[in-house]
């Protein structure tokens, strides 16, 4: 098996993509590698940097179902899931299906639900199954959720569970724009070749089909991760739970996702092996939300990307 195909829609992907979002190359990246190792991730910037835009744009360009859940204080379980409704003509109970049930979810402002609302997509992210009164439905084989989440200093949000967070593969942070490529939004803006114009008027291609994309996943396994890289990699993650300043480090989990991440960013980059650079380069999107700092060190200042970047400085780098 060699990785020529994946090689081949990734670029695709890319060059589909940058004709609806602006810039932001680093994180439709991110996005790709979550989409194509088969997990989930959560996107966080401040409203108006086009998180929404960026996840239809993928959707269309995979040739993928989409489906967009506003997440809201009064959200209930039932609204994600679906529910049965008695149907009268009939006399029976059928299955009205909730929007869970497609191929690209975009779970919007997740972090304005409460934890009831937020834990619903647990199962379903896990096991890609859903319980609807002890009956139990598969999703599509292709079942990605992406999340996004203003900062949590922001009002109005509810920070989430540990253990809904360590089910999403990456956190992708999207920042505002720079000059030069706000300054292209704002002239395009004004022209038909407005972001949100472009993908309604059909002009981004899909370059593969659903079906395929198991496909190319499979292609993944002929990136070649050597043996003292696998260590070096799970030094890594070891090295988050006894750090000084880590009140709970990374799980198991944690180890499983860089893996994979790494092994993406190879093939994204155009390579069938993976490079410690591509470990270092996919360690602060797997393992910055995994972490959660002591008090007096989030007291003085210090963030979890400077921990995890001090650990990729103490850790040696396989030669």
């Amino acid at each position: 098996m060699n990785t020529e195909r994946l090689k081949e829609v990734l670029v695709q992907a890319r060059q589909e993509t940058s004709k609806v979002i602006i810039g932001q190359h680093d994180v439709v990246d991110k996005a790709l590698i979550a989409i194509i190792t088969g997990n989930h991730a959560l996107i966080e910037g401040v409203p108006g940097v086009a998180k929404t835009l960026l996840v239809r744009t993928l959707a269309h360009v995979l040739g993928a179902e989409f489906a967009r859940i506003q997440f809201t204080p009064d959200l209930m379980p039932a609204d994600i899931t679906g529910t049965n409704v008695f149907n009268l003509q009939r006399n029976e109970f059928s299955l009205i299906k909730g929007p869970v049930f497609t191929s690209f979810l975009l779970a919007d402002e997740i972090n304005r639900a409460p934890a009831k609302t937020q834990s619903a997509l647990l199962q379903a992210m896990q096991e890609r199954v859903v319980t609807i009164d002890r009956e139990t439905h598969a999703l599509p084989p292709n079942f990605t959720v992406f999340a996004t989440q203003n900062p949590i200093e922001y009002e109005g949000t509810y920070p989430l569970p540990e253990a809904q967070k360590d089910r999403f593969m990456l956190k992708i942070t999207m920042a505002a724009p720079d000059r030069a490529e706000e300054l292209a939004l704002a002239q395009r803006t004004m022209t038909r070749e407005a972001p949100e114009n472009v993908l309604a008027r059909g002009s981004v291609q899909a370059v593969i089909k659903p079906e395929e994309l198991a496909t190319l996943r499979e292609e993944l396994g002929a990136v070649v991760m050597r043996d003292e890289l696998v260590s070096y990699l799970v030094d890594i993650v070891r090295a988050t739970r006894t750090h000084e300043s880590v009140l709970v480090g990374a799980g198991p989990r944690a180890t499983q996702s860089l893996i994979m991440a790494a092994r993406a960013q190879a093939a994204i980059s155009g390579r069938d092996f993976a490079t410690p650079d591509d470990i270092k380069t996919m360690a602060q999107p797997v393992l910055e939300h995994r972490l959660i700092l002591r008090p007096e060190f989030e007291i003085e200042g210090l963030t979890v990307a400077e921990v995890i970047q001090q650990i990729l400085q103490q850790i040696a780098v396989p030669r």
